[in-house]
């Protein structure tokens, strides 16, 4: 398989700046063809054609990126995408299964607790609960796939944790007006801006 930039470089993804002129400046010591005796002089002339090119093209941010996103897709092939394909069928079919043998009676219970979902709609939420469990573990899988290779994750925010993000904000907000009312605090800071009106006028607001 044919190195990738990363690889001629010897460096790894998620490699800073400084890693990456630092160690260009070793390699292009180590595989100067002015530096080499004559036998391996052209094979070492090749190497430095490959360290150059990525070299031109990692220390550059934008062209980096650019890099970034064509190795990622490159790494995940189409081959990759149809085994993928395939297990996820392959764990369907076998939800599949484990639910017929649960409507036909024939699945043992006798192992799982009733902790387990098997109350109300066992079919339902046996299903229920190992779909989510696949589901979790695919995207779990792919965002880690994603962090190893450099990329960045932004979770996207739900409406409870904008909820969380306010609750915290008033609580925050709570305390500052509390504190800043407490007799010695507000005293102190009349005395340390006692010549300044401007903010004299904003303390008395609180």
């Amino acid at each position: 398989m044919e190195k990738n930039f990363y690889e001629w470089l010897e460096i790894d993804r998620k490699a800073s700046d400084y890693v990456i002129e630092k160690t260009y400046k070793l390699l292009a010591k180590k595989y100067h063809p002015d530096l080499q005796d004559n036998n391996n002089k052209k094979e070492n002339e090749e190497i430095m054609k490959h360290i150059n090119e990525a070299y031109e093209t990692l220390s550059n941010p934008d062209k980096r990126k650019q890099y970034d996103i064509e190795l990622a897709e490159n790494d995940f092939s189409m081959e990759d995408f149809y085994e993928l394909q395939n297990e996820n069928q392959r764990l369907r079919n076998i939800i599949h299964e484990l639910n017929t043998q649960i409507q036909n009676g024939s699945f043992n219970r006798s192992n799982v607790q009733n902790s387990s979902g098997f109350q109300n709609n066992t079919s339902y939420d046996f299903e229920q609960k190992i779909n989510n469990a696949v589901n979790k573990a695919y995207y779990d899988a792919y965002v880690q796939d994603l962090k190893a290779r450099g990329f960045r994750i932004r979770q996207k925010k739900t409406w409870k944790d904008h909820l969380k993000f306010l609750i915290a904000l008033g609580v925050a907000l709570a305390f500052l007006i509390i504190f800043f009312n407490l007799p010695f605090v507000k005293e102190y800071i009349h005395n340390l801006f006692a010549n300044n009106n401007v903010l004299e006028s904003i303390i008395k607001l609180f």
